[in-house]
């Protein structure tokens, strides 16, 4: 190779090397805003369903139009078992500041299906530490 083929090798893995950052980047911002974004919107369907006295049947018949109504705004994602996540998800951290974003909402669903909350909180802690994928 000569000189000036090495100096491009070079000059494209420092480059490569940034594109890849970059984008490591926005996948993670992306994440924190849906996670900040389900939570907000479990947030809503909860403080709303309070607000009825009816809750139970109630929220039901809420989700199932609301499912209705997203997907047709903005496609896939608000599946009705994907609301009541939501829901839960804001149940299980009312304080939005307890949610990490290192965690995806792939991992987020999968611990909101562990009902045993001392195993919930253990396997969250071990995925945050880890880094490591639940699924």
């Amino acid at each position: 190779m000569s000189e000036i083929s090495n100096q491009n090798n070079n000059i494209f893995t420092e480059i490569k090397q940034v594109m890849l950052e970059a984008r490591n980047n926005v996948a993670s911002a992306v994440n924190v805003e849906l996670l900040k974004a389900y939570w907000q919107i479990g947030r809503i369907i909860v403080e709303d369903e309070q607000n009825h006295q009816d809750r139970a049947d109630y929220g039901k018949g809420l989700i199932k139009e609301l499912s209705i109504e997203l997907t047709k705004e903005f496609g896939r994602g608000f599946s009705r078992s994907n609301l009541q996540n939501m829901r839960n998800l804001y149940l299980a951290h009312p304080k939005s500041q307890t949610l990490s974003g290192k965690l995806s909402w792939s991992h987020y669903c999968e611990l909101l299906s562990i009902s045993d909350l001392s195993k919930r909180s253990f396997y969250e802690k071990e995925a945050y530490i880890m880094d490591f994928p639940l699924n």
